[in-house]
Parts: structure tokens; sequence; C-alpha cells
């Protein structure tokens, strides 16, 4: 168990390997019954992206994709499987930066990444098959936040967590990609320093903030925790549900891109 401050993170262990078609609510509660846990009203939480994905079948064999003469081209430029650059392409909206090794692209739901998210790690069966983003997080999260309160009587938020890298920052960063039952961006503005003075822009990414510290209690690797249950968030967060969508800077407001 982690601590910060008032908050406790726990590591929900024990869970099976995901499979398309799971239903997620019994196998966290299986993982919860054996890590000694039990859900709380106010508790947070955080799936990993990848057990979201598999269980809503976003896996892809590229031996079913057929790349299209864009796709063939930026794999030229990348040196990566331009059947993958090709779903990558379907993934996004927009493609931002193309060099050597990197495709970084703005996602259908808005988000600046590379690959679009797409990836093979902790994907079983090897060979070509790759893994997506949900088709829309902010409706696993609330569909996932409605069964435990339908079936455990339980107010839980949920939040799901996926790693991106940032600009101008080495290193990948857990980031909150779906949200429900929490303020993913709590605004600020309007309140007052402890100087009295009125605050004017701050509005703190509390969904990336959470899932950055349970990414650090899930790993990266094969650590086999792809869930981490969060006690002790501040009510004032819990008050109003703020999807992940808003923690998306608006194109218009973009200066890295």
């Amino acid at each position: 168990m982690t601590h910060t401050n008032s908050l406790s993170f726990h590591p929900i262990q024990g869970l099976p390997e995901v499979h398309a078609g799971d239903q997620l609510l019994p196998l966290l509660e299986a993982g919860l019954l054996s890590s000694q846990l039990q859900l709380e009203d106010g508790d947070v939480l955080v799936l990993a992206q990848k057990i979201v994905s598999k269980a809503e079948g976003r896996a892809v064999d590229l031996a079913s994709v057929t790349p299209g003469a864009e796709a063939r081209r930026l794999a030229a430029i990348c040196h990566k499987d331009p059947r993958l650059v090709e779903l990558i392409l379907q993934e996004s909206s927009a493609v931002l930066r193309t060099v050597a090794g990197v495709l970084i692209v703005r996602h259908r739901l808005g988000f600046t990444l590379a690959n679009a998210g797409i990836d093979q790690s902790n994907l079983p069966g090897g060979g070509e098959r790759v893994l997506l983003l949900p088709e829309d997080p902010d409706a696993s999260a609330a569909a996932l936040s409605q069964q435990i309160s339908e079936h455990l009587g339980k107010r839980v938020a949920v939040l799901i967590a996926d790693s991106f890298g940032r600009p101008w920052r080495m290193g990948v960063c857990g980031t909150c990609i779906g949200c429900a039952g929490l303020s993913a961006l709590f605004d600020m503005r309007g309140a007052t320093d402890r100087e009295g003075r009125i605050l004017g822009v701050t509005q703190l990414a509390v969904g990336d903030q959470l899932c950055a510290t349970a990414t650090l209690v899930c790993g990266e690797a094969a650590e086999s925790t792809p869930a981490v249950l969060i006690r002790g968030v501040s009510e004032r967060f819990l008050t109003n549900s703020r999807p992940a969508t808003e923690l998306v800077r608006p194109a218009a407001e973009d200066l890295f891109s």
C-alpha cells in the first residue's frame, strides 16, 4: 500500500487475463476479494487501458489490414509496419509529426500521442496482434461506475489510464483517458489563495494526477497489476463528474503541434 498525504493506493491483485467479451466487474470483485479489499463510497478505481480495450474486443490482427498509399508513404518515413500505420491513420484525425521511429497523431478522441495509442505490449498470443484504445473511454468508465452502483450499492468513481509522452518532457506518464464520477478537470478559477488573490487560470488535472500515481503502482511491464483502488480522494473532486475529454486542450489553443 502506497500513501500520498491522506490518499492511499491499493493494487488489486489476482486479476486473470482479460478476453474479448469479459465483464470487468466480476473480475474486479474477485481481485478485490483476493487483495482483501472492499469498495467503499468515495473510492476511486483506476483501470489500465489495456484491460478495458481487451474486454471490448479492440485487438486487431495486422494480417487483416491492407495499407493504403498514405500509410505506405508515412511508413517509409517512420520505419514502421505499413499495416500498423494504416490502423493509426484510421484512429486519428490528423498526423502531427513523422520522423524516423516516431509517428505523432491527434487521436479521433482529441488526444495527442504516439501511434494513436496502439501497441502490442502485454498482449498474449504474440504474432501480429495489436490493441487499440477503447472506442469511448469516458462511456466505458461511466458504464462500470453505474454497474458498481447498481450491483454493489457503492458510489465509486472510475478512471481509465494510459501512458503518454509529453511535449518537452522525457519518458511516459500515466494519463487519464476515461473518467466517471469525478471531476477529471477541477476548476479553481474564482477561488482565492492564502493572500486573498483571486485565481484567474488555475484548473487542476485531477484525473491525470491520480492516474499518474496509480500507474506507478500498476507498473508498465510485467507486473500484472492492471487496477488500483484509491481511497481518501477529497469529496470536492467527487461532487461533480467531468469526463476525461475535458482535459483535452482545444486545437485552437495548441501551441505544440
